[in-house]
């Protein structure tokens, strides 16, 4: 008992679970520094290039509801070592791939065990602190989901700068991407093992396998055909029509099956708490244009600027940086200013900051690169955390694994569209880009291959110039052409994450209640619960050691009659 002030090792439990998330969410990002080396060691085609990024983003995101109820029932610390061991043996696979469907298959089964974990650390998170602290601990749980995203491809880069270590046991340079997961995630085993408390919902939901199926194909087939729309003749063909519009069909048939299900596990009516559904676009949107850019600048630096994997991985530091900087201190500013103010001048931020980074050209100077990474940086972590701490202040505690897990779900998907749709637009624009350059080619030129992706030309380009076939300045020339051509690709994908954080933007500044922090004398996010939720809320911190006072966690407080203003 802890007399309303939470578990008495939740900062150690926090310290824990941070370890746990930190490599499970590093690995959404980790990969993308490796990708022009993997895209040339593999031969992979720009396509399979997208869904080596996705395998892992759509299954981790088809998941997280049914790991988030597996936790409610059967036990949040049990699920998070099952996850973590799923996901350490995936990524030993996946340093040895040796095609690339082996990686994307690999890259699946690390999203099976990733999406045990996420929702379950934000769970655990949510009972094991007290109102008072809760949002300070989500803000760092959200600024680690935030950080580790930017150090992703500083860590790759790292790695990739020196693969002496384990290139002589995966026989290749980017195996290590891989092979850094297996002492971390050792380490989180012991740590959840020794530190972690259990706890589960003592009156769990139903496993929604009818929802699972729906979500996870629907996802899927969305996914599928933007990416397919870079290898085919653009967004009209029926082998991208087809998938997408099925795809949405059957996302659109889960949310109804999920509205009248009597055992869901994607909560429509969160929907209804216009602070959640705000918030929740918000997060989505942001992250939408986050993953998208984290996937195409590691192209803009390694190939067009000529940086080296860790120069190029060293470049997002800055971001790393703000987000680290903001996140932690973003409650203090929703305390001073208020949720819409802090997460109004953050979308403003980033969108400022994608506007600039449309106009990058072959030249632009690197400091001011940096610079815009801080800010942009600064942007997301006064977004994400305000935002998942309205969100999840709007939780029942009883169903604090499969709420959150929607919210996670959405955010992946969000992400998972973002690669898709960049890697898409990338690979249409550059190839129409750079094909009037080639009319003049030798037949033998191939032509096809190198309109494929600005790394396949360059690779082939290499090659001639090792073989003497063509003139070297023709060569030269040839070059600057496909590098001006990327980087034109590029705008058009940086300019559409631009798009979506004005809109971003346009919602929280009119459509965000005025909500208070709790602990303040005013309505937290949860104004639209049922109050008999509460002895199942209470029944759920006695069992794990806390003070079920109805005045501490458990009773959902009153509405403000402002909160809709």
């Amino acid at each position: 008992m802890t007399d309303g002030t939470g578990h008495p090792r939740r900062w150690a439990i926090l310290a824990v679970l941070m370890v746990s998330l930190l490599i499970v969410v590093l690995d959404n990002t980790v990969l993308n520094i490796a990708l022009p080396t993997i895209q040339e060691d593999l031969e992979a085609t720009q396509s399979q290039l997208v869904w080596a990024v996705d395998s892992y983003i759509v299954v981790f995101a088809a998941l997280l509801y049914t790991w988030g109820v597996l936790g409610d029932r059967f036990g949040r610390k049990r699920i998070i070592i099952i996850g973590l061991i799923v996901f350490g043996l995936a990524s030993a696979v996946s340093a040895f791939a040796t095609t690339p469907e082996w990686l994307v298959i690999s890259r699946g089964v690390m999203g099976i065990g990733g999406a045990a974990v996420m929702p379950v650390t934000l769970a655990i998170i949510t009972v094991v602190f007290p109102p008072a602290e809760r949002g300070r601990a989500i803000g760092i749980w959200a600024g680690a989901v935030g950080g580790a995203v930017a150090l992703g491809p500083v860590l790759g880069g790292l790695l990739l700068q020196h693969p002496d270590w384990t290139n002589w046991i995966t026989g290749n340079d980017w195996g290590a991407v891989f092979l850094i997961n297996v002492p971390v995630v050792i380490i989180g085993l012991i740590g959840v093992i020794r530190i972690v408390p259990e706890t589960r919902n003592p009156d769990p939901q139903r496993l929604d396998l009818v929802g699972l199926v729906l979500s996870f194909l629907g996802m899927f087939l969305l996914v599928y055909g933007i990416i397919h729309s870079s290898s085919t003749d653009g967004w009209i063909g029926s082998g991208v029509l087809v998938p997408i519009l099925g795809g949405a069909g059957l996302i659109v048939i889960f949310l109804f099956y999920e509205a009248r299900s009597d055992h869901k596990s994607f909560d429509v009516s969160l929907f209804r708490n216009r602070g959640y559904a705000v918030s929740l676009t918000a997060v989505c949107l942001a992250f939408f244009a986050l993953m998208g850019l984290t996937f195409t600048l590691p192209f803009y630096l390694q190939i067009v600027r000529g940086f080296d994997t860790l120069s190029a991985g060293l470049a997002f530091l800055p971001f790393a940086a703000g987000q680290l900087i903001s996140a932690p201190r973003s409650a203090q500013l929703v305390e001073r200013y208020g949720y819409r103010a802090t997460m109004s001048v953050g979308l403003i931020l980033v969108g400022v900051v994608l506007l600039g980074l449309s106009q990058l050209d072959l030249d632009t100077n690197i400091w001011w690169l940096l610079v815009a990474f801080f800010i942009f940086g600064l942007g997301m972590g006064s977004v994400i955390s305000p935002a998942t701490a309205v969100m999840q202040n709007a939780l029942p505690l009883s169903r604090a694994g499969a709420g959150s897990a929607v919210q996670n779900t959405v955010r992946q998907l969000a992400g998972a569209l973002g690669v898709a749709i960049a890697g898409s637009i990338l690979g249409n624009r550059y190839a129409e880009n750079l094909a009037p350059s080639l009319t003049d080619l030798p037949p033998q030129f191939p032509k096809a291959e190198a309109e494929e992706s600005v790394v396949a030309t360059d690779a082939i380009l290499n090659g001639l110039e090792q073989q003497a076939a063509i003139p070297a300045e023709q060569i030269d020339s040839l070059r600057q052409v496909s590098y001006e051509a990327f980087v034109s690709a590029s705008h058009a994908a940086v300019l559409v994450s631009a798009v979506c954080v004005v809109v971003a933007t346009v919602v929280v500044l009119t459509l965000l209640p005025k909500i208070k922090p709790p602990g303040q004398d005013a309505v937290s996010p949860a104004d639209t619960w049922d109050e008999g939720e509460e002895a199942t809320e209470q029944a759920v911190l006695t069992e794990e050691g806390l003070d079920p006072d109805p005045t501490s966690a458990t009773t959902p407080p009153k509405r403000d009659p402002r909160a809709n203003d």
